[in-house]
């Protein structure tokens, strides 16, 4: 399992498409920093965990957007018809699935820490700030559940059927136009930009109110569940 989880992650990362994203990311990444997390997010410090929580939340429609691209070559029909001989392999199929989607995880995860990675150099360079640790809070509450129910979801849908991930890579920009409870505040950015206001105070500590912990953590759950699930359209043999 381990060969075949290198094996995936080498194409997954070491091709045009995998470079073409991370620079667009940091591009985006750059301009956002200096035109609006650099201000300060609600009153509070450019590299307080909510101004940094607001920069991870915009940024989080592209990772979204990567994370059903490196789906896509699993679910593609040349993967498909691939499928039929891995089916057939000693290896259960689940264990193989199971590293090619720890790998799309892992190419998720270096986009979140290139993005994550530019603001902590530019919070050194501009403001000689290296409080690290104290950033790590948001992050997980933001990008941890997305990234894990955007792989689950995107799976469970590539499996039934393929171009249900290109319409999937459409959610983020369906989920800013609609007025989402707060519970799913993490999502639209309610829990950056309008939560700190209720706390009363001036830069107050980062905290997480409790319907949008739990709306997070069970989003979290739900992702690694969907990993799980095969649905009929997936058991049929591929056409070749």
């Amino acid at each position: 399992m381990g060969k075949i989880y290198c094996y995936e992650c080498r194409r997954l990362l070491w091709n045009k498409f995998f470079v073409g994203l991370a620079v667009v990311l940091l591009l985006y990444g750059g301009f956002t920093l200096c035109a609006v997390t650099l201000l300060g997010v609600s009153h509070t410090a450019p590299f307080s965990p909510w101004s940094f929580g607001d920069y991870l939340c915009r940024m989080l429609p592209l990772q979204w957007i990567g994370m059903q691209f490196f789906l896509t070559f699993f679910i593609s029909r040349g993967a498909r018809r691939a499928a039929a001989l891995t089916d057939a392999a000693p290896m259960d199929p689940r264990r193989y699935a199971l590293a090619r989607c720890a790998a799309a995880l892992t190419g998720g995860l270096l986009l979140a820490l290139l993005c994550m990675g530019e603001a902590a150099v530019l919070y050194g360079c501009l403001f000689g700030w290296y409080g690290w640790v104290s950033l790590l809070p948001p992050a997980l509450v933001t990008l941890l559940p997305a990234l894990v129910f955007a792989l689950g979801s995107g799976w469970l849908l590539g499996r039934v059927r393929p171009w249900l991930v290109y319409v999937w890579m459409l959610a983020p920009f369906a989920w800013a136009a609609l007025p989402l409870p707060v519970a799913l505040g993490g999502w639209n950015g309610w829990l950056f930009r309008e939560y700190p206001l209720t706390l009363g105070t001036l830069d107050p500590a980062f905290s997480v109110p409790a319907p949008v912990l739990a709306a997070q953590g069970g989003l979290l759950v739900l992702g690694a569940a969907l990993l799980a699930v095969r649905p009929e359209a997936a058991r049929r043999p591929a056409k070749v």
